[in-house]
This record gives structure tokens, C-alpha cells and sequence, in this order.
């Protein structure tokens, strides 16, 4: 997740200078996590469309960086992020992909080589691969291997960043024009938009919209944070009829330390995480022992999302699996 990393990057920078002395424990009860949350089983695999499209090109399209881009061909391609080779993928057209981010985590990409190292790019790998044409994010860098990328005269589109739920349509379309297959972008804009709909409507009645806070952890490396407006989650969060409770406690900056000040504004009936950032802390025992967690209604109730890392913050194809674990974890079935 791209957008993610780069809106935590600040972030994490403050949280080292601070030389926080939060506590929480560093290893990984893989067990403790998998018992506090619920995954949805497709989560690691996606569903492209029946009838595989037939590109049609070539065609020239508009990139997010300003620059016009022509794709000649569309048969090695490299999506840099793992919201982008999601698509690409759910278009039908994955047997075209030929790398993947660090980030592509579903099932069908896991064979692929990678060709990034740690989060950035090599292009070096990329260029061996031989690709005409590479999708980016705008936070897809070091700039660096992205210029010698152009420079070795691949056309690369980058695409707008995921800040919501309202982007899932023009993300998938711009690939899928890039792609020429832009009636199969429209078929899939309107699979994923109905679904998304279907799993709203089916939301169980609830008096009250419980405060939800996202936290992004990284026990290891003893990294803590509250996520406030920008962080990505809101959108998802009141699509399930919550409330984000750090933005709306007044938390200005996409992440920020978590204190337990913080953690009291804020008030959250429930805490979502990344499934690997939950077993990073030892689970929801772990959760708890993070200063200011256990005296919140959630950490007192021990109400945990967990939501797959990969997944969670794409808003592409199967969002519509993320807002049902979502709404599935958080009212369980029944009306508050």
C-alpha cells in the first residue's frame, strides 16, 4: 500500500525522534491473533471477471503525474503496487503480469518475482523483466528507479492514489483504459460498486454508531500509531456505519503516536488493525498491554477488527470483502 507508507513515513519519523517507550511485546503468538479475529477466507485470492477481455491496442491515456502515455502492447506487465496488479488481475488479464510489489499478497501474484526490496523499487529488476508497460502509484518510488525506468523507454502510467470508496470505480477504469479493455473496467466498476451496495444494505440495525480506531502497529520495531483524518480508514469505517473515532476526536495528522491521552479522546467502542500488525504485538493480549488500550471501551470489551494487511486499505475489487469482515467483526450479526 503505497499511499499507506508514504502517509506513515512522517509519521514514523516523529515516533523515532520521540524515542517512545511504549510497551507492547515484539514477538509474534500467531495463535493469539488468529483467535481474536475473523478473516474473511477469500481475502488472499481474487475473482476476475467470466470472459477474459481481448486488449485493444494502442492506446493513449492521461497519467496522474500530468504526462500523457502511450501502451503499444500489454503483454509483460509490472504493477508496482498491490492494489494495481489486484485489477490487473480482476480485469482476466493476470497472465500478463510478470512481477509484483511487495504488497501483492493474494494468492494468485504469490508466485511471481519481486521486484522490490523492502518497499522500493529496483529497477533493475524491473528493467530485466523486459515490461511494456509498468502501472505505479503516485508514492511508487525512489524517484530515482522510477526515472531510469522512463529512461529505458517504458511507458509508465501512475494512477491517483485510493482515498476512499468513491475511488474504487476511477482506479479500476484508469487501468482498464491503460489496459485497452475499457469495457471490461466498466463491467468490473459496476461487480464491485454493487457488491460494495449489497453488503451496506445488509448491515445489521444498531442504535448508535460505535467509534472505531484504526491503529497501525508494528510491535517489532515498536511502532504505535493512532490513525486521524487522512489515514485511509475513515471512508471504510462510516461505509459500516461507524465513526472514526481518532478523526473525529480532533486528530489532525494522517498517524500519530499513540498516547494514552490520545487513546481516552478518542473513546473507541472497537480497534481496527492489520492482521499482521495484531500477532506483531502478540495478539489482542499484547493489544491490551499497550499504555491507555485496556482502559478504552474497546480494550475493556476486547473488541478487535483484524483485516488482512494486503488488502484492507486498497479500495479496489474486493472491497466489498473488506467492508463485510468488516461489518461481520464489528456487530457480529446482531443489533446494538
Amino acid at each position: 500500500m503505497p499511499r499507506l507508507r508514504t502517509r506513515l513515513a512522517g509519521a514514523l519519523l516523529s515516533v523515532l525522534a520521540l524515542t517512545l517507550t511504549l510497551t507492547g511485546c515484539g514477538g509474534s503468538d500467531t495463535s493469539a491473533a488468529t483467535a481474536s479475529s475473523k478473516v474473511t477466507a477469500a481475502a488472499n485470492r481474487v475473482e476476475p471477471l467470466t470472459d477474459t477481455p481481448d486488449p485493444q491496442l494502442p492506446v493513449t491515456v492521461s497519467s496522474a503525474d500530468g504526462k500523457k502515455v502511450t501502451v503499444r502492447e500489454a503483454r509483460r506487465i509490472v504493477p508496482l503496487s498491490g492494489s494495481l496488479s489486484e485489477i490487473v488481475f480482476t480485469l482476466g488479464l493476470g497472465d500478463r503480469v510478470v512481477a509484483r510489489d511487495i504488497t501483492a499478497t493474494f494468492q494468485q501474484a504469490a508466485k511471481l518475482p519481486l521486484v522490490t526490496r523492502n518497499h522500493d523499487v529496483s529497477a533493475e529488476s524491473v528493467l530485466s523483466l523486459k515490461p511494456d508497460l509498468v502501472l505505479a502509484e503516485k508514492t511508487t518510488g525512489p524517484s530515482e528507479a522510477m526515472g531510469q525506468i522512463r529512461a529505458a523507454g517504458v511507458p509508465v502510467l501512475v494512477v491517483d492514489p485510493a482515498q476512499g470508496l468513491a475511488d474504487v470505480g476511477p482506479r479500476i477504469q484508469a487501468v482498464a483504459d491503460a489496459l485497452g479493455v475499457p469495457a471490461a473496467g466498466k463491467e468490473l466498476t459496476k461487480r464491485s460498486e454493487d457488491r460494495i451496495a449489497a453488503v451496506r444494505k445488509a448491515i445489521p440495525a444498531h442504535k448508535e454508531k460505535p467509534r472505531v480506531a484504526f491503529l497501525y502497529l508494528r510491535g517489532s520495531a515498536s511502532v504505535y500509531l493512532i490513525g486521524g483524518k487522512g489515514s485511509g480508514a475513515t471512508s471504510l469505517l462510516e461505509a459500516a456505519g461507524a465513526v472514526d473515532a481518532g478523526a473525529e476526536s480532533g486528530l489532525e495528522q494522517d498517524f500519530t503516536a499513540i498516547t494514552t491521552e490520545a487513546l481516552a479522546k478518542a473513546a473507541p467502542d472497537a480497534i481496527l488493525v492489520m492482521t499482521k500488525g495484531l500477532e506483531s504485538v502478540g495478539g489482542t493480549d499484547g493489544l491490551v498491554k499497550i499504555p491507555g488500550v485496556a482502559q478504552t471501551p474497546a480494550g475493556m470489551n476486547r473488541r478487535v477488527v483484524s483485516i488482512e494487511d494486503g488488502v484492507l486499505l486498497n479500495y479496489g475489487p474486493r472491497t466489498d470483502q473488506v467492508l463485510e469482515s468488516l461489518v461481520d467483526q464489528l456487530y457480529g450479526g446482531g443489533d446494538e
